[in-house]
């Protein structure tokens, strides 16, 4: 062994047995789990299918259809909120495609059709929150920022997904917030995230979790549009192809809130439905007779100065409107309506039209 001969074979065998070693782990360790495993995976994604569970329905979640341009981006959408998602509202069906959004309200008994650049921020923001590419990059983003910390779980048994904790921080501390995100091990694709809040016995419960499905498997094309789904005595309320609504033109804006008003109540005085339901809101004039074709208007007293509506969410003004009308006998008598809702169409936030869009009750005290 003090041969400098066998002193360099007893290396070499050293060296080969540690290459050896090397290579047997390299072959045989799993390269460690990072999101940006799984934000690459996602490049690809083009089509996916979510259901959004709330701890408290787990019979009824929210289900939302992406579709996705060549490029990644959101190009068409689909969801179904059930009627605990929208309280006073009932269940709704949403689809938005080419910029167009059909929105069925399943209790009301309508379809609504329009275009604005505020119901497609909407959409996008909703499908954003839902889609996991968006989800995994926020995780990441997170971590990066210091507003969260990762830790990951990976088995030995590809068959079961790694587990990746994020818990939120608030300043430096657990602000008993975290989410679970659960990956497939083959594709490296997101398969669920659980959401939990820390209760007051110390334990973390379950809020509400996503599931993925449908990775890449086209969509339908018929699941984007209402149309055909729709029963035929659905109202459809078509604000892209009717023009709706009274043209601003050179009028302020409580200027035009006014004349709308005030020319909705005089096409009802000459049974002009079909202009009445274009003020308000694009209801079709069959509809509009039904409403208020028992209403006999003789003339309009006068149309107040229009106020702010009081809640901001809904934006436009409140305009009261005094009105004589005729009963069946032919007698004439006064009504007045306080707080006509209206606002410009599709809620423009440069609006060139407006419509009444609710308030159509009467003051009881006359």
């Amino acid at each position: 062994m003090k041969s400098p001969i066998t002193k360099l074979a007893a290396a070499a065998v050293f060296v080969g047995g540690l290459v050896l070693l090397i290579s047997l782990l390299v072959r045989t360790t799993p390269p460690a789990y990072g999101l940006d495993q799984t934000i690459a995976a996602n490049q690809s994604l083009r089509f996916i299918h979510i259901k959004d569970f709330a701890a408290e329905h787990e019979d009824e979640p929210k289900e939302f259809w992406i579709a996705c341009d060549d490029s990644g981006g959101i190009e068409n959408v689909r969801y179904f909120l059930p009627a605990w998602a929208q309280p006073g509202d009932g269940a709704r069906s949403v689809v938005w495609k080419q910029g167009v959004a059909q929105i069925w309200s399943h209790n009301k008994n309508a379809i609504l059709i329009y275009r604005n650049d505020t119901i497609a921020e909407q959409i996008s923001a909703l499908a954003r929150a839902s889609d996991p590419r968006y989800a995994v990059e926020r995780l990441r983003e997170g971590e990066q920022q210091g507003k969260l910390t990762l830790e990951v779980e990976q088995p030995p048994d590809k068959r079961q997904p790694i587990v990746v904790t994020a818990t939120y921080l608030t300043d430096g501390t657990p602000n008993g917030r975290r989410d679970i995100l659960y990956v497939d091990q083959a594709t490296m694709l997101a398969i669920a995230t659980q959401f939990e809040r820390l209760g007051f016995d110390g334990q973390y419960a379950t809020q509400g979790r996503q599931e993925y499905y449908d990775y890449n498997v086209p969509i339908a094309a018929a699941m984007f549009t209402l149309e055909d789904e729709a029963p035929a005595e659905v109202m459809r309320v078509d604000q892209v192809t009717r023009d709706v609504g009274l043209a601003q033109g050179t009028l302020s804006d409580t200027e035009a809130a006014a004349e709308t008003v005030r020319q909705f109540f005089e096409a009802l005085k000459v049974q002009d439905y079909d202009k009445a339901g274009s003020l308000w809101g694009g209801i079709p004039a069959e509809n509009i007779q039904q409403w208020f074709g028992r209403m006999k208007v003789v003339r309009v007293v006068s149309v107040g100065e229009p106020q702010p509506f009081p809640n901001p969410a809904v934006g436009g003004f409140a305009v009261a409107c005094k009105v004589e009308l005729q009963d069946e006998t032919g007698k004439t008598y006064s009504r007045n309506y306080p707080r006509l809702a209206v606002r410009p169409v599709d809620m423009q936030k440069q609006p060139d039209r407006w419509n009444i869009h609710g308030g159509m009750y009467t003051d009881d005290s006359q």
